[in-house]
């Protein structure tokens, strides 16, 4: 009985610890001397907290996952150092309103996550990048997972000779060792622990500034150096915009941007560094489909929502997310118009709409809302208001709000009091209806979309979906009357798609073609898969559309269609690589090895260059684009099985899941099973339990 207390006591401590040390103890500063070991995947630093207590206590603790600790001898603070799973529990009698300052070292081995190590094994433009968000980081640096204590970073990163560490702040000092690099990162003002960010590469950059005087810095890798103009176009403009949009300074010393490969999201707002996925690099013509213009205002946007003020709790998660979803959206209407702005906000409130009529619908104030709640829900939210109190309350009471909690923690709450000051109104109503509620009010989006004539106008094209062709006919050729809208336009074309097409069918399709509008014309790529001969012609001319998502469709489609001119049509792409995902090239590989004669003394360089866009030297996009090809054709070899299994343990979810659902298929098939229980006993022992599972599931 009295063990069963002790234990009680001790977990009951230790809750309210963890519950309220904010309470107890504020984490100053952080200086740290951080090695990274991609050979080992490792991590050992030597590191220097400044905190002080508020409040009598003989522990605090640090977040820490499996480290190993040691308190450093010249360490101004005498302290007891124990680490658990989680934790880095320091055991002194300390003193309120005393300030202390703690020096340890620490090593941590192969890090669940939060810092990964790609491409080392082959050597193939390796990288190291961090994704700290939202309590990860403690994963590789001793830090505090809680957002609500902030804390002046001064990091100093060695790593392998010949490769630039990138951290937050601005670059002190670099030196170069026999060995290694030393790379001196400072920061002067506080963040929470998760916005600490590190990539490790061989990177370049280019250099701008901003109106204001902030320097920018442009990262990429030298295979990359071709699509630094069309990935980073507009970065400047972006960065000026939301600075006047907002209405309060940049917050930061600098702004850094950088490409990793196997990013596990778009991009992460690391403060002053943002991380961002290489499948986002682009060029001129993928510009057209896929862009970063979105992902670079969003991350952008973060610096002041999110990384300025900072959520207090989940609940408060929409003052991050939402904001900078809505201000991206801004910079957007900016870049491409008006048109495009109400197009997006169509688009989101169509989607958001669905999902509250399923009774799927989510408030805003719930912690485990999920992205279109947050980020979308979360952008309307914004909208509405700003609409409801005028842009100029608007405007000042976002200043007001970002001025009076900058370098804090923020809630729902204290921002509507803002507004509230800032409008002299009551936003009750507003607050129940957008931020309480599940239900997307999708009436008064309505009565917003509508002061757009051009979405009145979409609307009405939308509305004839439901007549017959015979009956809408004269509207849907008006609608394609120059100068065509190109989403009105879209939209005719849509309802163009059936299996019995009239002359009137192809008259329309023509008219469209004649458009000469890149998103018309793709939009008859995407619904006219049989194509009639009076329209081949036209069809064919979409091959030279500049986007790459409209070219891989009509080169799949001319070539299922017409069989006796593949030739002509794998021709003409034959040198076309296409997004960063290589959708074009990767096609074109698998139609040329399925049409005979063509080509045949290449047929092999061609499986194996399929092949091995499988592999691990290439990012994951890349690899499922590969693998989902070569089951098409249903070819695989040991090397591709190998790969596949690789990927059923990545790190980035929706390709694993992929990965296995892809495996799950192939153990369908005996000569699949047999070849893959073959190959199991070279399989990691992670690897052979998801083989095992599938096995057991199929």
């Amino acid at each position: 009985m009295r063990i069963i207390l002790f234990l009680l006591i001790v977990f009951s401590f230790n809750f309210s610890l963890y519950a309220q040390q904010t309470s107890i103890v504020d984490f100053k500063k952080l200086k740290g001397n951080i090695s990274l070991h991609p050979e080992k995947k490792s991590v050992k630093g030597k590191v220097s907290y400044t905190f002080k207590i508020l409040k009598k206590s003989d522990s605090i603790y640090l977040d820490g996952k499996n480290m190993q600790v040691e308190l450093l001898k010249n360490s101004p603070l005498k302290a007891e150092l124990k680490s658990t799973d989680d934790k880095i529990w320091i055991s002194h009698q300390f003193k309120s309103g005393k300030t202390y300052t703690l020096d340890f070292s620490y090593e941590v081995k192969n890090p669940k996550q939060a810092l990964y190590f790609v491409g080392w094994k082959n050597n193939k433009n390796p990288q190291i990048w961090s994704q700290g968000q939202g309590k990860d980081n403690s994963y590789w640096l001793p830090s505090i997972d809680d957002l609500n204590d902030k804390i002046i970073f001064e990091l100093t990163y060695e790593v392998p000779k010949n490769y630039r560490a990138i951290g937050n702040g601005v670059l002190k000092n670099h030196q170069t060792k026999e060995n290694s690099e030393i790379w001196e990162y400072k920061m002067s003002k506080p963040m929470s622990s998760y916005l600490v960010g590190v990539a490790v590469g061989k990177f370049d950059f280019i250099s701008l500034k901003s109106k204001s005087k902030i320097p920018i810095e442009l990262y990429f890798e030298e295979k990359d150096s071709a699509l630094v103009e069309p990935t980073y176009r507009y970065t400047q403009k972006i960065f000026d915009f939301l600075e006047k949009e907002i209405g309060v300074d940049y917050p930061w010393e600098n702004y850094k941007q950088i490409p990793v490969r196997d990013f596990l999201y778009g991009g992460m707002e690391n403060t002053t560094n943002t991380i961002f996925a290489e499948t986002l690099l682009t060029d001129s013509i993928a510009f057209t489909d896929r862009n970063y213009v979105k992902t670079n205002a969003h991350e952008l946007a973060h610096q002041w929502f999110g990384n300025l003020i900072t959520e207090k709790s989940s609940a408060d998660h929409w003052l991050q997310e939402g904001f900078a979803t809505y201000y991206a959206l801004l910079v957007e209407r900016e870049i491409f118009g008006e048109d495009y702005f109400y197009h997006k906000l169509f688009e989101s409130a169509e989607k958001l709409k669905e999902e509250s009529d399923q009774g799927k619908g989510e408030s805003l104030l719930n912690p485990k809302a999920g992205y279109s709640t947050f980020y979308e829900k979360g952008a309307w939210a914004l909208h509405i208001l700003k609409e409801k109190i005028g842009k100029e309350n608007f405007n000042k009471g976002i200043k007001n709000y970002l001025e009076k909690y900058q370098f804090q923690n923020v809630s729902v709450e204290d921002f509507i009091k803002e507004l509230e000051k800032s409008s002299k109104e009551d936003l009750t109503t507003f607050t129940e209806d957008w931020l309480k509620q599940s239900a997307f009010q999708a009436e008064q989006a309505l009565n917003s979309l509508k002061k757009s004539d051009f979405i009145k106008t979409y609307i009405e094209t939308i509305a004839l979906r439901k007549l017959d062709f015979e009956d809408k006919y004269e509207l849907l050729n008006q609608a394609l009357d120059f100068p065509v809208n190109k989403y009105i336009g879209q939209e005719a074309v849509f309802q163009l798609e059936g299996k019995n097409l009239s002359k009137k069918h192809h008259k329309l399709y023509k008219k469209a073609f004649e458009t000469n509008d890149v998103y018309i014309r793709q939009a008859i790529a995407k619904t006219l898969s049989k194509i009639p001969f009076e329209l081949k012609s036209a069809y064919e001319s979409l091959l030279k559309d500049e986007s790459y998502l409209t070219q891989e469709i009509a080169l799949a489609n001319l070539w299922g269609n017409f069989p006796e001119e593949r030739t002509k049509y794998l021709n003409y792409l034959k040198n076309t690589s296409g997004f960063y995902d290589k959708n074009i090239r990767i096609l074109w590989l698998t139609l040329s090895l399925a049409t005979p004669d063509y080509l045949n003394a290449e047929k092999q360089n061609f499986y194996q260059e399929l092949a091995e866009y499988t592999s691990t030297t290439y990012d994951y996009s890349i690899r499922q684009n590969a693998f989902a090809h070569l089951y098409q054709i249903n070819v695989f070899n040991e090397d591709i099985y190998k790969n596949l299994m690789q990927a059923t343990t990545h790190p980035v979810w929706r390709f694993r899941k992929f990965s296995r659902d892809l495996l799950k298929e192939l153990l369908k098939e005996k000569e699949h099973k047999n070849a893959l229980q073959y190959l199991s006993s070279e399989f990691s022992e992670k690897q052979q339990q998801v083989l095992e599972k599938a096995l057991k599931n199929k």
